[in-house]
Protein backbone atom coordinates (compact mmCIF):
# COMPACT_ATOMS: atom_id res chain seq x y z
CA UNK A 1 0.00 0.00 0.00
CA UNK A 2 1.21 3.77 -0.29
CA UNK A 3 1.25 6.05 2.48
CA UNK A 4 -1.14 8.79 1.24
CA UNK A 5 -4.25 7.89 -0.40
CA UNK A 6 -5.84 10.01 -2.88
CA UNK A 7 -9.26 11.46 -1.73
CA UNK A 8 -12.75 10.58 -3.13
CA UNK A 9 -15.62 12.66 -4.18
CA UNK A 10 -18.47 11.25 -3.11
CA UNK A 11 -20.47 12.75 -5.27
CA UNK A 12 -18.20 11.46 -8.01
CA UNK A 13 -18.47 7.94 -6.67
CA UNK A 14 -22.37 8.24 -6.33
CA UNK A 15 -22.44 9.44 -10.26
CA UNK A 16 -19.93 6.54 -11.50
CA UNK A 17 -22.26 4.43 -9.59
CA UNK A 18 -25.31 5.28 -11.26
CA UNK A 19 -23.87 5.22 -14.55
CA UNK A 20 -22.54 1.77 -13.93
CA UNK A 21 -26.21 0.65 -12.89
CA UNK A 22 -27.35 1.78 -15.78
CA UNK A 23 -24.83 -0.29 -17.72
CA UNK A 24 -26.09 -3.10 -15.69
CA UNK A 25 -29.40 -3.03 -16.27
CA UNK A 26 -29.04 -2.16 -20.32
CA UNK A 27 -26.86 -5.82 -20.62
CA UNK A 28 -29.28 -7.54 -18.40
CA UNK A 29 -32.61 -7.56 -19.58
CA UNK A 30 -33.31 -10.71 -19.64
CA UNK A 31 -32.18 -11.69 -16.13
CA UNK A 32 -35.07 -8.99 -15.18
CA UNK A 33 -37.43 -10.93 -17.10
CA UNK A 34 -36.04 -14.19 -15.31
CA UNK A 35 -36.32 -12.32 -12.08
CA UNK A 36 -39.66 -10.99 -12.73
CA UNK A 37 -41.33 -15.01 -13.30
CA UNK A 38 -39.12 -15.82 -10.35
CA UNK A 39 -40.49 -13.52 -7.59
CA UNK A 40 -43.95 -14.92 -8.37
CA UNK A 41 -42.60 -19.02 -7.02
CA UNK A 42 -39.34 -17.94 -4.37
CA UNK A 43 -38.97 -15.35 -1.87
CA UNK A 44 -36.93 -13.08 -3.10
CA UNK A 45 -36.87 -14.27 -6.96
CA UNK A 46 -33.66 -16.48 -6.05
CA UNK A 47 -33.33 -20.60 -4.23
CA UNK A 48 -31.05 -19.04 -1.51
CA UNK A 49 -30.95 -15.38 -0.12
CA UNK A 50 -26.81 -15.56 -0.64
CA UNK A 51 -28.12 -14.95 -4.32
CA UNK A 52 -29.96 -11.56 -3.70
CA UNK A 53 -28.68 -8.38 -5.78
CA UNK A 54 -29.75 -5.35 -6.78
CA UNK A 55 -31.68 -4.58 -8.63
CA UNK A 56 -31.97 -8.02 -9.61
CA UNK A 57 -29.87 -11.15 -9.54
CA UNK A 58 -27.58 -12.60 -12.80
CA UNK A 59 -29.16 -15.40 -13.79
CA UNK A 60 -26.46 -18.04 -15.43
CA UNK A 61 -27.54 -20.40 -18.57
CA UNK A 62 -23.95 -22.22 -18.75
CA UNK A 63 -20.18 -22.71 -17.82
CA UNK A 64 -17.66 -24.04 -19.22
CA UNK A 65 -13.71 -23.89 -18.42
CA UNK A 66 -13.41 -20.23 -16.75
CA UNK A 67 -16.58 -18.74 -18.69
CA UNK A 68 -20.01 -18.44 -17.95
CA UNK A 69 -22.64 -16.95 -20.01
CA UNK A 70 -26.05 -15.71 -18.72
CA UNK A 71 -29.57 -15.68 -20.37
CA UNK A 72 -29.21 -12.57 -22.53
CA UNK A 73 -26.11 -14.11 -23.94
CA UNK A 74 -23.19 -12.14 -22.19
CA UNK A 75 -19.59 -14.06 -21.48
CA UNK A 76 -18.27 -13.50 -18.74
CA UNK A 77 -14.53 -14.60 -17.04
CA UNK A 78 -16.08 -16.64 -13.80
CA UNK A 79 -13.74 -15.30 -10.47
CA UNK A 80 -17.11 -16.17 -8.75
CA UNK A 81 -16.81 -19.69 -9.31
CA UNK A 82 -19.88 -20.42 -7.36
CA UNK A 83 -19.07 -18.94 -4.16
CA UNK A 84 -15.26 -20.64 -4.39
CA UNK A 85 -16.36 -23.53 -5.41
CA UNK A 86 -15.44 -24.58 -8.26
CA UNK A 87 -11.45 -24.81 -8.33
CA UNK A 88 -11.80 -27.53 -10.82
CA UNK A 89 -13.18 -25.10 -13.05
CA UNK A 90 -16.90 -25.35 -15.01
CA UNK A 91 -18.07 -28.55 -17.21
CA UNK A 92 -14.43 -30.17 -15.89
CA UNK A 93 -13.51 -33.17 -18.64
CA UNK A 94 -12.43 -35.59 -15.93
CA UNK A 95 -15.42 -35.20 -13.39
CA UNK A 96 -17.84 -35.18 -15.42
CA UNK A 97 -16.46 -38.37 -17.20
CA UNK A 98 -16.69 -39.82 -13.47
CA UNK A 99 -19.97 -38.90 -12.58
CA UNK A 100 -21.46 -39.83 -16.46
CA UNK A 101 -19.81 -43.25 -15.63
CA UNK A 102 -21.67 -43.73 -12.51
CA UNK A 103 -24.75 -42.64 -13.45
CA UNK A 104 -24.70 -45.77 -15.79
CA UNK A 105 -24.03 -47.91 -12.26
CA UNK A 106 -26.76 -46.80 -10.50
CA UNK A 107 -26.91 -43.36 -7.91
CA UNK A 108 -28.38 -43.82 -5.16
CA UNK A 109 -28.29 -47.02 -2.88
CA UNK A 110 -28.09 -46.11 0.92
CA UNK A 111 -25.56 -48.28 1.12
CA UNK A 112 -22.35 -47.84 1.28
CA UNK A 113 -19.74 -48.39 -2.00
CA UNK A 114 -15.68 -48.30 -2.07
CA UNK A 115 -15.54 -44.57 -3.41
CA UNK A 116 -16.57 -43.69 -0.04
CA UNK A 117 -13.16 -45.93 1.31
CA UNK A 118 -11.47 -44.13 -1.62
CA UNK A 119 -12.20 -40.71 -0.98
CA UNK A 120 -11.66 -40.72 2.94
CA UNK A 121 -8.59 -42.32 2.95
CA UNK A 122 -7.14 -39.65 0.15
CA UNK A 123 -9.19 -36.76 3.12
CA UNK A 124 -6.90 -38.66 5.73
CA UNK A 125 -3.64 -38.51 3.77
CA UNK A 126 -4.30 -34.53 3.07
CA UNK A 127 -5.38 -33.57 6.23
CA UNK A 128 -4.04 -35.74 9.17
CA UNK A 129 -7.13 -36.95 10.63
CA UNK A 130 -7.67 -40.56 10.74
CA UNK A 131 -11.48 -40.62 10.78
CA UNK A 132 -14.07 -39.20 8.21
CA UNK A 133 -17.81 -39.32 7.56
CA UNK A 134 -19.31 -38.21 4.47
CA UNK A 135 -22.43 -35.04 4.07
CA UNK A 136 -24.01 -33.10 1.72
CA UNK A 137 -23.25 -29.66 2.17
CA UNK A 138 -21.07 -27.49 4.53
CA UNK A 139 -24.23 -26.85 6.94
CA UNK A 140 -24.80 -30.26 7.74
CA UNK A 141 -20.76 -30.97 7.85
CA UNK A 142 -21.05 -28.61 10.66
CA UNK A 143 -23.63 -29.16 12.08
CA UNK A 144 -22.42 -32.59 12.85
CA UNK A 145 -19.41 -31.62 14.23
CA UNK A 146 -21.01 -29.06 17.10
CA UNK A 147 -23.24 -32.08 17.75
CA UNK A 148 -19.85 -34.39 18.24
CA UNK A 149 -18.26 -31.52 20.32
CA UNK A 150 -21.30 -31.76 22.61
CA UNK A 151 -21.59 -35.00 22.61
CA UNK A 152 -17.76 -35.43 23.76
CA UNK A 153 -17.78 -33.16 25.75
CA UNK A 154 -21.04 -33.11 28.04
CA UNK A 155 -20.86 -29.38 27.75
CA UNK A 156 -23.61 -27.10 25.94
CA UNK A 157 -21.90 -23.88 24.97
CA UNK A 158 -20.48 -23.42 21.57
CA UNK A 159 -18.28 -20.77 20.63
CA UNK A 160 -17.70 -18.90 17.23
CA UNK A 161 -15.56 -16.23 15.71
CA UNK A 162 -17.65 -12.76 14.90
CA UNK A 163 -18.21 -12.41 11.87
CA UNK A 164 -18.50 -15.71 10.46
CA UNK A 165 -20.46 -18.27 8.63
CA UNK A 166 -21.10 -21.78 9.46
CA UNK A 167 -24.56 -22.28 7.71
CA UNK A 168 -27.37 -21.89 8.43
CA UNK A 169 -28.12 -24.70 11.33
CA UNK A 170 -29.62 -22.92 14.63
CA UNK A 171 -26.57 -23.15 16.53
CA UNK A 172 -23.99 -21.40 14.11
CA UNK A 173 -26.96 -18.50 13.55
CA UNK A 174 -25.43 -16.15 15.62
CA UNK A 175 -23.42 -13.12 15.19
CA UNK A 176 -23.03 -13.16 11.80
CA UNK A 177 -23.14 -10.11 10.92
CA UNK A 178 -24.17 -8.51 13.56
CA UNK A 179 -23.66 -4.53 13.66
CA UNK A 180 -20.77 -2.92 15.56
CA UNK A 181 -23.00 -0.85 18.40
CA UNK A 182 -24.47 -4.71 19.50
CA UNK A 183 -21.24 -6.47 19.54
CA UNK A 184 -19.82 -5.22 23.36
CA UNK A 185 -17.05 -5.28 25.02
CA UNK A 186 -13.96 -7.51 23.33
CA UNK A 187 -13.34 -9.71 26.43
CA UNK A 188 -17.41 -10.21 26.94
CA UNK A 189 -18.99 -10.06 23.51
CA UNK A 190 -22.40 -10.00 22.62
CA UNK A 191 -23.98 -12.57 21.24
CA UNK A 192 -26.31 -11.82 18.17
CA UNK A 193 -28.96 -13.72 16.31
CA UNK A 194 -28.87 -13.80 13.13
CA UNK A 195 -32.75 -13.03 11.88
CA UNK A 196 -35.61 -14.67 13.58
CA UNK A 197 -36.49 -18.13 13.64
CA UNK A 198 -34.11 -19.90 16.78
CA UNK A 199 -35.23 -20.06 20.14
CA UNK A 200 -33.58 -17.77 22.42
CA UNK A 201 -32.60 -20.81 24.31
CA UNK A 202 -30.50 -21.55 21.56
CA UNK A 203 -28.65 -18.58 21.30
CA UNK A 204 -27.63 -18.23 24.80
CA UNK A 205 -25.82 -21.11 23.49
CA UNK A 206 -23.31 -19.86 21.77
CA UNK A 207 -21.04 -16.86 22.38
CA UNK A 208 -18.98 -15.06 19.74
CA UNK A 209 -15.14 -14.08 20.15
CA UNK A 210 -13.10 -11.55 18.31
CA UNK A 211 -10.66 -12.67 15.62
CA UNK A 212 -7.39 -13.01 16.22
CA UNK A 213 -7.31 -12.01 19.59
CA UNK A 214 -5.93 -15.20 21.45
CA UNK A 215 -6.15 -12.89 24.72
CA UNK A 216 -9.93 -12.04 24.28
CA UNK A 217 -10.40 -15.81 24.19
CA UNK A 218 -8.05 -16.54 27.00
CA UNK A 219 -10.46 -13.64 28.96
CA UNK A 220 -13.61 -15.53 27.80
CA UNK A 221 -12.17 -18.94 28.92
CA UNK A 222 -11.32 -18.10 32.08
CA UNK A 223 -14.89 -16.95 32.94
CA UNK A 224 -16.60 -19.91 31.04
CA UNK A 225 -14.04 -22.74 29.74
CA UNK A 226 -15.74 -25.65 31.96
CA UNK A 227 -18.99 -24.88 29.93
CA UNK A 228 -17.22 -24.80 26.75
CA UNK A 229 -18.14 -28.01 23.84
CA UNK A 230 -16.52 -26.50 21.00
CA UNK A 231 -14.99 -23.42 19.36
CA UNK A 232 -16.03 -23.64 15.88
CA UNK A 233 -13.59 -21.03 13.25
CA UNK A 234 -12.14 -20.30 10.04
CA UNK A 235 -8.74 -20.75 10.16
CA UNK A 236 -8.50 -18.01 7.29
CA UNK A 237 -11.63 -15.85 7.56
CA UNK A 238 -12.98 -15.93 4.10
CA UNK A 239 -16.87 -14.23 4.68
CA UNK A 240 -15.74 -10.56 5.43
CA UNK A 241 -12.85 -10.52 2.63
CA UNK A 242 -9.75 -12.17 3.38
CA UNK A 243 -8.52 -11.91 7.35
CA UNK A 244 -5.50 -14.47 8.00
CA UNK A 245 -4.49 -15.82 11.04
CA UNK A 246 -1.70 -13.40 12.60
CA UNK A 247 1.81 -15.71 13.54
CA UNK A 248 1.25 -17.56 16.29
CA UNK A 249 -2.62 -17.06 16.47
CA UNK A 250 -3.95 -20.64 15.67
CA UNK A 251 -0.83 -22.43 17.84
CA UNK A 252 -2.23 -20.28 20.99
CA UNK A 253 -5.76 -21.04 19.94
CA UNK A 254 -4.64 -24.60 20.04
CA UNK A 255 -3.21 -24.57 23.18
CA UNK A 256 -6.03 -22.79 24.79
CA UNK A 257 -8.71 -25.33 23.94
CA UNK A 258 -6.58 -28.57 25.00
CA UNK A 259 -5.97 -26.76 28.28
CA UNK A 260 -9.74 -26.15 28.97
CA UNK A 261 -10.63 -29.52 27.23
CA UNK A 262 -12.77 -27.80 24.28
CA UNK A 263 -12.74 -29.29 21.02
CA UNK A 264 -11.77 -27.23 18.22
CA UNK A 265 -13.24 -26.91 14.83
CA UNK A 266 -11.67 -25.98 11.80
CA UNK A 267 -14.67 -25.16 9.77
CA UNK A 268 -12.20 -25.29 6.01
CA UNK A 269 -15.53 -25.73 3.67
CA UNK A 270 -13.94 -22.48 1.50
CA UNK A 271 -10.28 -23.07 2.37
CA UNK A 272 -10.10 -27.08 2.53
CA UNK A 273 -9.58 -27.47 -1.67
CA UNK A 274 -8.76 -23.99 -2.04
CA UNK A 275 -5.80 -23.07 -0.74
CA UNK A 276 -3.23 -26.05 -0.48
CA UNK A 277 -4.07 -29.73 -1.19
CA UNK A 278 -4.94 -30.11 2.71
CA UNK A 279 -6.10 -26.97 3.68
CA UNK A 280 -5.62 -24.56 5.90
CA UNK A 281 -4.93 -27.30 8.25
CA UNK A 282 -1.67 -28.45 6.08
CA UNK A 283 -0.61 -24.41 4.98
CA UNK A 284 -0.63 -23.24 8.52
CA UNK A 285 0.20 -26.48 10.47
CA UNK A 286 -2.40 -26.48 13.57
CA UNK A 287 -4.30 -29.33 13.05
CA UNK A 288 -7.87 -29.50 15.07
CA UNK A 289 -10.00 -31.72 16.70
CA UNK A 290 -12.63 -31.77 13.45
CA UNK A 291 -12.64 -30.09 10.18
CA UNK A 292 -15.55 -29.93 8.14
CA UNK A 293 -15.54 -29.84 4.41
CA UNK A 294 -18.11 -29.14 1.57
CA UNK A 295 -18.59 -29.03 -2.05
CA UNK A 296 -15.23 -27.44 -3.83
CA UNK A 297 -13.86 -31.19 -2.26
CA UNK A 298 -16.70 -32.87 -4.52
CA UNK A 299 -15.79 -30.90 -7.34
CA UNK A 300 -19.25 -28.43 -7.32
CA UNK A 301 -21.48 -31.44 -6.00
CA UNK A 302 -23.65 -31.12 -3.42
CA UNK A 303 -21.18 -33.24 -0.54
CA UNK A 304 -19.55 -32.61 2.16
CA UNK A 305 -17.20 -34.23 5.07
CA UNK A 306 -16.36 -34.54 8.56
CA UNK A 307 -12.77 -34.98 9.64
CA UNK A 308 -12.39 -36.29 13.00
CA UNK A 309 -9.90 -37.72 16.11
CA UNK A 310 -9.94 -41.66 16.51
CA UNK A 311 -11.04 -40.62 20.06
CA UNK A 312 -14.34 -39.09 18.57
CA UNK A 313 -14.87 -41.49 15.94
CA UNK A 314 -14.96 -43.84 18.57
CA UNK A 315 -17.93 -42.00 20.12
CA UNK A 316 -19.82 -42.48 16.76
CA UNK A 317 -18.73 -45.77 16.41
CA UNK A 318 -20.21 -46.97 19.60
CA UNK A 319 -23.33 -45.54 18.63
CA UNK A 320 -22.95 -42.93 21.68
CA UNK A 321 -23.12 -39.86 18.89
CA UNK A 322 -25.31 -40.46 16.08
CA UNK A 323 -24.28 -39.12 12.79
CA UNK A 324 -26.82 -39.45 9.71
CA UNK A 325 -27.92 -38.63 6.50
CA UNK A 326 -29.38 -40.80 3.51
CA UNK A 327 -27.80 -39.68 0.88
CA UNK A 328 -24.55 -39.37 3.01
CA UNK A 329 -21.63 -41.15 0.78
CA UNK A 330 -23.79 -41.24 -2.68
CA UNK A 331 -22.03 -42.58 -5.08
CA UNK A 332 -22.53 -39.70 -7.38
CA UNK A 333 -20.59 -37.24 -5.49
CA UNK A 334 -17.79 -39.95 -4.26
CA UNK A 335 -17.10 -40.52 -7.86
CA UNK A 336 -17.28 -36.59 -8.10
CA UNK A 337 -14.91 -36.36 -5.53
CA UNK A 338 -12.52 -39.08 -6.06
CA UNK A 339 -11.73 -37.89 -9.54
CA UNK A 340 -11.25 -34.39 -8.20
CA UNK A 341 -8.66 -35.10 -5.49
CA UNK A 342 -7.08 -37.84 -7.46
CA UNK A 343 -6.90 -36.61 -10.81
CA UNK A 344 -7.54 -33.07 -11.22
CA UNK A 345 -6.19 -31.09 -7.75
CA UNK A 346 -3.25 -32.44 -7.83
CA UNK A 347 -0.25 -31.11 -5.99
CA UNK A 348 0.83 -29.71 -9.16
CA UNK A 349 -2.33 -28.08 -9.31
CA UNK A 350 -1.98 -26.36 -6.66
CA UNK A 351 1.19 -25.13 -7.24
CA UNK A 352 -0.03 -23.49 -10.62
CA UNK A 353 -3.54 -21.66 -8.75
CA UNK A 354 -0.32 -20.52 -6.34
CA UNK A 355 1.37 -18.86 -9.03
CA UNK A 356 -2.09 -17.55 -10.74
CA UNK A 357 -3.22 -15.79 -7.45
CA UNK A 358 0.27 -14.24 -7.23
CA UNK A 359 -0.06 -12.75 -10.28
CA UNK A 360 -3.48 -11.20 -10.15
CA UNK A 361 -2.30 -10.09 -6.85
CA UNK A 362 0.70 -8.46 -7.40
CA UNK A 363 -0.89 -7.18 -10.49
CA UNK A 364 -3.62 -5.35 -8.17
CA UNK A 365 -1.69 -4.05 -6.21
CA UNK A 366 0.61 -2.37 -9.01
CA UNK A 367 -2.71 -0.51 -9.90
CA UNK A 368 -3.59 0.41 -6.39
CA UNK A 369 -0.21 1.89 -6.15
CA UNK A 370 -0.40 3.62 -9.35
CA UNK A 371 -3.86 5.18 -8.58
CA UNK A 372 -3.75 5.96 -5.06
CA UNK A 373 -6.39 3.57 -4.13
CA UNK A 374 -6.83 3.41 -0.28
CA UNK A 375 -7.00 -0.62 -0.41
CA UNK A 376 -4.39 -3.11 -0.47
CA UNK A 377 -4.52 -7.25 -1.53
CA UNK A 378 -5.13 -10.35 0.22
CA UNK A 379 -4.77 -13.92 -0.91
CA UNK A 380 -3.92 -17.80 -0.74
CA UNK A 381 -3.64 -20.56 -2.82
CA UNK A 382 -7.10 -19.82 -5.47
CA UNK A 383 -8.41 -17.12 -3.04
CA UNK A 384 -7.56 -13.51 -3.23
CA UNK A 385 -9.47 -10.31 -3.18
CA UNK A 386 -8.84 -6.25 -2.79
CA UNK A 387 -9.59 -5.22 0.56
CA UNK A 388 -11.18 -1.36 -0.11
CA UNK A 389 -9.40 -0.26 3.23
CA UNK A 390 -6.59 1.65 3.87
CA UNK A 391 -5.08 0.08 6.74
CA UNK A 392 -4.65 -3.96 7.26
CA UNK A 393 -8.04 -5.73 8.75
CA UNK A 394 -7.31 -8.57 11.36
CA UNK A 395 -11.20 -8.83 12.48
CA UNK A 396 -14.45 -8.06 12.24
CA UNK A 397 -14.53 -4.99 14.23
CA UNK A 398 -12.57 -3.86 11.82
CA UNK A 399 -14.44 -4.79 8.49
CA UNK A 400 -17.26 -2.91 9.95
CA UNK A 401 -15.63 0.56 10.49
CA UNK A 402 -12.72 0.15 8.21
CA UNK A 403 -13.75 -0.79 4.60
CA UNK A 404 -15.23 1.41 1.90
CA UNK A 405 -18.84 -0.10 1.08
CA UNK A 406 -19.41 2.67 -1.74
CA UNK A 407 -16.08 1.82 -3.63
CA UNK A 408 -16.20 -2.38 -3.12
CA UNK A 409 -19.94 -2.16 -4.73
CA UNK A 410 -18.37 0.32 -7.82
CA UNK A 411 -15.83 -1.72 -8.43
CA UNK A 412 -18.36 -4.83 -8.30
CA UNK A 413 -20.17 -3.03 -10.73
CA UNK A 414 -17.19 -2.41 -13.12
CA UNK A 415 -15.88 -5.97 -12.97
CA UNK A 416 -19.53 -7.02 -13.89
CA UNK A 417 -20.16 -4.56 -16.73
CA UNK A 418 -16.38 -5.19 -18.20
CA UNK A 419 -17.29 -9.12 -18.20
CA UNK A 420 -15.94 -10.22 -14.99
CA UNK A 421 -18.49 -12.44 -13.20
CA UNK A 422 -17.98 -11.55 -9.38
CA UNK A 423 -19.30 -12.33 -6.19
CA UNK A 424 -21.63 -9.44 -5.08
CA UNK A 425 -21.66 -7.97 -1.72
CA UNK A 426 -19.02 -5.72 -0.11
CA UNK A 427 -17.35 -8.87 2.14
CA UNK A 428 -16.42 -11.50 -0.99
CA UNK A 429 -13.34 -12.14 -2.76
CA UNK A 430 -12.43 -14.20 -6.24
CA UNK A 431 -11.85 -17.64 -6.69
CA UNK A 432 -9.19 -19.02 -9.55
CA UNK A 433 -9.43 -22.45 -11.03
CA UNK A 434 -7.20 -24.52 -13.10
CA UNK A 435 -8.82 -23.31 -16.19
CA UNK A 436 -8.09 -19.78 -16.08
CA UNK A 437 -5.64 -18.52 -18.24
CA UNK A 438 -3.39 -15.41 -18.16
CA UNK A 439 -5.49 -13.71 -20.26
CA UNK A 440 -8.64 -14.47 -18.08
CA UNK A 441 -6.46 -13.04 -15.56
CA UNK A 442 -5.54 -9.76 -17.87
CA UNK A 443 -9.03 -9.25 -18.36
CA UNK A 444 -9.91 -8.83 -14.61
CA UNK A 445 -6.71 -6.43 -14.45
CA UNK A 446 -7.87 -4.69 -16.93
CA UNK A 447 -11.62 -3.98 -15.31
CA UNK A 448 -10.33 -3.23 -12.29
CA UNK A 449 -7.64 -1.14 -14.43
CA UNK A 450 -10.61 1.04 -15.38
CA UNK A 451 -12.60 1.46 -12.57
CA UNK A 452 -9.28 2.61 -10.54
CA UNK A 453 -9.02 5.35 -13.48
CA UNK A 454 -12.47 6.71 -13.71
CA UNK A 455 -12.72 6.84 -9.97
CA UNK A 456 -9.42 8.54 -9.36
CA UNK A 457 -9.27 10.78 -12.16
CA UNK A 458 -11.74 10.50 -14.61
CA UNK A 459 -9.74 10.13 -17.68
Amino acid sequence: MTEEKTPFDPKRVAALTEQQQEIFRNRTGKSAEAFQRAEKVMPGGVPSSFQVNEPWPVYLRRGVGSQVWDVDGNEYTDFHNGFGVMAIGHANPVVGEAVKKRIDEGTHFAAPTEGSITVAAELARRFGLPQWRFTNSGTESTMDAVHLARGATGRDILLKIEGSYHGHHDSVMVSVYPPLEALGDRDDPVSVPEGKGTPEALNELTRAVPFNDADALASVFEKIGDRVAGLIMEPSMMNINIIPPKDGYLERVRELTEQYGIKLIFDEVKTGATISAGGATARFGVTPDMITLAKATCGGYPGGAIGMSQELADLIEADEVKQYGTFNGNPLVMAAAEATLLDVLTDEAYEELEAKNRKLLDGCREIIDRYGLPAYTEGMGAKGCVVFSPERLYEYRDYLTKVNEELSTLAWLYHMNHGIFMTPGVEEEWTLSIAHSDQDLQNYLDAFEAFARDVTTGD
